[in-house]
């Protein structure tokens, strides 16, 4: 684990009680590359403690249609990986809430693994989550990523050996992770995903113990993110995020309704 202390370290350290950490999911560029600083404003406003930029790529093979959906849209809109360091840029102009890249490998090859560590480094970015470099194959970018600061997230599985999700732990640098379900990312029925979680979560607390733990995949609102995440330091929402911006916009009162889903997942009911 590296050793100086950043952002997303700091969110666990000055987490109370059984409060729960929310990281947010949101795709870069989507719906429109000019509101994305913004939205990352409001999401924190509303109760987010993190946010997973999403790195657009027109071949999305883990994620569902909602998240593709959004991905073609921002590139549509012409997002790029300069256009999304300064979107970070911006953010940091008027917070310090963690900032995770998250995306494939093959936009991080084609811009230069250096390069691209280093433009997130200077930018504000915390960690990195690339689902497809494996621990085995992403010592080049673990090793440039280190050297700006910024945490490597690695990813665990309920098709996870316990004896990896413990070399994972060993390698990952803020909090490990935890995928609630193989296959695709898409909001699922709760208790579907809490009934299949739940000796997937008990190996995670069995193994991984070196990191916090965040549980991901399924999550769309505040009682299956509560039910889910029970045994956890938080949750992760992506797709039922990006549904309800796709719903919404651009209609008057669209980022209202996006912030008033952010508060429910968060606080519940009021």
């Amino acid at each position: 684990m590296i050793a100086e202390k950043n952002r997303i370290n700091a969110i666990f350290e000055n987490r109370t009680g059984d409060d729960k950490i929310m990281s947010l999911f949101l795709t870069a560029g989507y719906p429109d590359p000019d509101v994305t600083a913004e939205l990352v404003l409001g999401l924190e406003e509303n109760g987010a403690d993190m946010i997973e930029l999403g790195m657009p790529f027109s071949d999305p093979l883990a994620d569902g249609p909602t998240i593709q959906y959004a991905s073609n849209a921002a590139i549509d809109a012409g997002i790029t990986m300069d256009k999304i360091f300064g979107i970070v840029r911006d953010v940091r102009k008027q917070s310090d809430i963690p900032i995770v890249l998250m995306g494939y490998i093959n936009p991080v090859f084609r811009y230069g693994v250096e390069k691209f560590c280093s433009r997130a480094g200077e930018c504000g970015v915390d960690g990195l989550i690339i689902p497809d470099a494996p621990i085995e194959e992403s010592g080049i970018l673990s090793e440039h990523a280190k050297k700006e600061g910024l945490g490597m997230i690695f990813l665990v599985a309920p098709n996870t050996s316990s004896e990896r999700m413990a070399l994972i732990d060993q390698k990952s640098d803020g909090f490990v992770y935890c995928v609630s379900v193989t296959g695709v990312t898409g909001a699922r029925d709760g208790d579907e995903v809490a009934q299949s979680v739940q000796k997937f979560i008990s190996r995670v607390r069995d193994n991984v113990k070196l990191n916090p733990k965040l549980v991901g995949f399924g999550i769309k609102n505040h009682r299956d993110a509560m039910k889910i995440a029970s045994d956890l330091d938080g949750f992760i929402v992506g797709s039922a995020l990006i549904e309800t911006i796709r719903n919404h916009y651009p209609r008057d009162g669209w980022k209202q309704e996006l912030y008033s889903f952010v508060k429910e997942l968060k606080y519940g009911t009021t």
